[in-house]
C-alpha cells in the first residue's frame, strides 16, 4: 500500500512538538527583549549624564530643559521612555510597570548645581533589571560650584 499523504495523527503530534517548542522558547525571547531594552535605557542615561557635565562645563550654565543639554534624554523622552519635567530640571524614566524607575534631577542651591541620579520605586522586574545596571554611587556630581572650575 502506497501512502502520500501524512495521517492526522502524525499532524496533531507535529503541532503538539511546535507548540511545545514555541512554549518554551517564547519567554526567553521576551526575556531577551527586556534585557537588550534595559541595556539600552541605561545607556542613554548614563551618556546623558556624561554630556550634561560637558555641557555645564562648556557653557558655564545649565539649561533646566535636560533634553536640551543632553541627546541620551532628548532620546528617551521622544521615545516614550521617560517623562521631561522643565520646571523641576528632572527626567523620569519609567520602564515596565514602574513611572519613576530612575529620576535624573538637577538640584540648584545657590551656585551650586548638582546632578543627581536616583533609583525610583524598586519590585517590578523589568525595573528592577535597569536599576541594576546604574552607578548611582557616582552620584550626586556637581556640575558648577566653587569646587568646579569651568
Amino acid at each position: 500500500m502506497k501512502r502520500n499523504a501524512f495521517t492526522m495523527i502524525e499532524l496533531i503530534f507535529v503541532i503538539v512538538i511546535l507548540g511545545i517548542l514555541g512554549a518554551v522558547a517564547l519567554p526567553r525571547l521576551t526575556a531577551t527583549r527586556d534585557d537588550a531594552t534595559a541595556s539600552r535605557l541605561a545607556q542613554n542615561i548614563m551618556s546623558g549624564a556624561t554630556e550634561i557635565a560637558e555641557y555645564a562645563t562648556a557653557k558655564g550654565s545649565l539649561d533646566p530643559d535636560l533634553t536640551v543639554m543632553s541627546n541620551g534624554y532628548n532620546s528617551l523622552v521622544s521615545g516614550g521612555d521617560a517623562i521631561n519635567d522643565v520646571t523641576n530640571s528632572k527626567v523620569t524614566v519609567k520602564f515596565g510597570d514602574i513611572d519613576n524607575c530612575i529620576i535624573v534631577q538637577i538640584v540648584t542651591s545657590g551656585d551650586l548645581d548638582t546632578l543627581i541620579i536616583t533609583k525610583g520605586v524598586a519590585g517590578d522586574v523589568k525595573c528592577d533589571k535597569l536599576q541594576v545596571l546604574i552607578k548611582e554611587e557616582d552620584y550626586p556630581m556637581q556640575l558648577r560650584g566653587q569646587y568646579v572650575i569651568p
